[in-house]
């Protein structure tokens, strides 16, 4: 029998229509679009600001685009998994509601929590269950309402981060293509750097909590910074190595958009030239566990079958890691 893989098929995505610029940013925080541009590289972000709608809004809009593209009907879908750290409520799963936005009645679904590394995480747990013959096709999001986890009084983490999603199909293959190989890792070291304080069982909400502030993301950017370019780098190393290829041999990089500093850093100690790096930074800002599928939603159309991509993400835990795939077809934008 011959070895069966796991090969992404369709990207589609969403983006909020309203834009936050740094200019407007600057007007809630002492800060300037030089210094947003200067230390992070974003000179906007998309923000879902309509009340009443969260982030499987945006999961269903990405996902509805990706079934139109890759031509797939309700009852084919057998799997969703949304990586999401801003689920619509604590329960239910975001991934329930997209089943029941998209008519899938034959699927089944559950949501991937591993902040900024959750799209790696989902898109490797994803590609084992098309590994396992069973599945034929599977739906992974990744999808954020970061806006709704963020203190737009704190001037050192409100320019950072955007909202939106994006999916990719995976489908089941017998030719050398697909989700190849992946480094992923968690050491749990990274609790006091990068958290939100209140909201779970340690901590639940209170009056104290929400006049605090407790509810929005809080992060200490120096040490995030290190321990980010060294644990990307290392984890693309040791994937490139194991699958002994050559820095020749990578045609595009996709890190996670975070900061451009980071991006920089890690591409130059991978020694891989700028013109084959994935960067929207600039345009969304940080969407976390959406930025990975996200640039390949931008960049599908330079996309050529047999391509050889690195994913690689760094996030709260600290988890981290990076896949290896080989791409599936030759892309085209679709408008």
């Amino acid at each position: 029998m011959e070895k069966i893989n796991a090969v992404i098929t369709g990207v589609g995505g969403y983006v909020p229509d309203y834009i936050l610029t740094n200019d407007e940013i600057s007007k809630m925080v002492d800060t300037t679009d030089e210094w947003i541009m200067g230390r992070i590289g974003i000179k906007e972000r998309r923000i879902l600001h309509e009340e009443g709608l969260g982030t499987s809004y945006m999961a269903r809009k990405a996902a509805k685009q990706l079934m139109q593209r890759t031509n797939s009907q309700p009852d084919e879908i057998d799997l969703v998994i949304v990586a999401t750290t801003t689920p619509d409520y604590r329960l239910p799963s975001t991934a329930s509601i997209l089943c029941e936005r998209l008519g899938l009645k034959r699927a089944f679904a559950f949501d991937v929590q591993a902040v900024c590394s959750g799209f790696l995480y989902a898109l490797e747990t994803g590609a084992n269950f098309i590994r396992s013959g069973n599945y034929k096709k599977i739906i992974v999001v990744g999808a954020e309402k970061m806006s709704s986890i963020i203190d737009y009084t704190d001037r050192a983490t409100c320019p950072i981060f955007g909202d939106g999603a994006a999916a990719f199909m995976l489908e089941p293959t017998t030719e050398d293509l697909g989700v190849m190989d992946s480094v992923l890792r968690t050491d749990g070291k990274g609790l006091p750097f990068l958290h939100i304080k209140a909201g779970g069982s340690v901590c639940t909400p209170s009056y104290y909590t929400l006049e605090n502030h407790m509810h929005y993301i809080y992060q200490e950017g120096r040490t995030v910074f290190k321990y980010a370019v060294a644990n990307m780098a290392n984890a693309c190393e040791a994937v490139i190595e194991r699958n002994h290829l050559s820095k020749d041999d990578i045609d595009w990089v996709i890190p996670h958009q975070a900061n451009q500093r980071i991006i920089t850093a890690v591409t130059q100690r991978l020694e891989i030239p700028t013109e084959k790096v994935m960067v929207n930074i600039e345009r969304y800002g940080n969407t976390s566990a959406a930025t990975l599928p996200l640039c390949i939603w931008d960049f599908e159309d330079k996309l050529k079958k047999g391509d050889n991509l690195i994913f690689t993400a760094f996030g709260a835990g600290f988890a981290w890691g990076a896949i290896y795939v080989k791409w599936g077809y030759d892309g085209k934008k679709e408008q």
